[in-house]
């Protein structure tokens, strides 16, 4: 269905392909990455250890650093010679670097930073006096964090999400320095835009492309609005009934 509504607006199959592959890296980057994303912004909304810092420092790193730095960094380390990528190819024949997994990864890793800080901001917004009251009549800290924790920071989660995802719509550096750039596994919308720019006469694919990779995003970031204040409006509403 997906791809008659792409060939109905007129693109080329590589466009349809690089849409297709943009849309399944960025849902699975968000999907795969998010339980962890939800663990390290509770550590640091919630837990006061040594190296508390530095865990921020490393987690936001990728906001910082050029995406190319990124993705070299992922291939020394995930690659099929890399220092953990070696094991998986000759434990399990796994590889990472320039194959569709490797899109996933790099697109988790740069938008991990985005999600994770939407959702510790979300947890630290909310009263811890809460939590205490229902462990004080003896609920086990799994069940606090299941039916208070979790509930009330789902507007941050969801705007994470939201973001995260388009995010990953938008990687270029780190997916093309670790996975490459090749048609059908590993070229997402940035990257085909990139192939048309360097191609003569593939100006209009490149326009289309942009004009798509704009409105995909403007989308994401509207529903991210969207989800928030509806998330918000029904925990007050919750909170006025209580």
């Amino acid at each position: 269905m997906l791809t008659e509504f792409l060939t109905s607006l007129g693109l080329t199959t590589i466009e349809t392909q690089a849409v297709k592959l943009s849309l399944s890296v960025s849902l699975n980057a968000i999907l795969w990455s998010l339980p962890v994303a939800i663990l390290m912004a509770w550590l640091l909304a919630r837990k006061h250890f040594y190296g508390k810092s530095l865990l921020s420092g490393l987690i936001h790193l990728p906001l910082v650093l050029p995406p190319v730095v990124i993705g070299y960094l992922l291939l020394v380390a995930m690659g099929r010679n890399g220092f953990i990528g070696q094991y998986l190819y000759s434990w399990f024949g796994f590889s990472f670097a320039f194959s569709w997994n490797g899109a996933v990864l790099a697109a988790a890793v740069v938008a991990f930073p985005l999600v994770v800080r939407a959702i510790r901001l979300s947890l630290e917004s909310i009263d811890m006096k809460l939590e205490q009251a229902a462990q004080t009549l003896g609920a086990s800290a799994w069940r606090v964090f299941f039916t208070i924790t979790l509930p009330l920071s789902l507007p941050g989660i969801l705007a994470g999400v939201v973001l995260g995802f388009a995010r990953s719509l938008g990687e270029f550096g780190a997916t093309i320095a670790f996975v490459s750039n090749i048609a059908g596994e590993t070229q997402t919308i940035p990257l085909a835009m990139y192939t048309f720019i360097q191609t003569p006469g593939a100006e209009e694919q490149a326009a289309r492309l942009c004009v798509l990779a704009i409105i995909l995003s403007l989308i994401s970031l509207l529903l991210s609005e969207w989800l928030a204040k509806k998330m918000q409006k029904k925990l007050g509403q919750r909170d006025a009934k209580d």
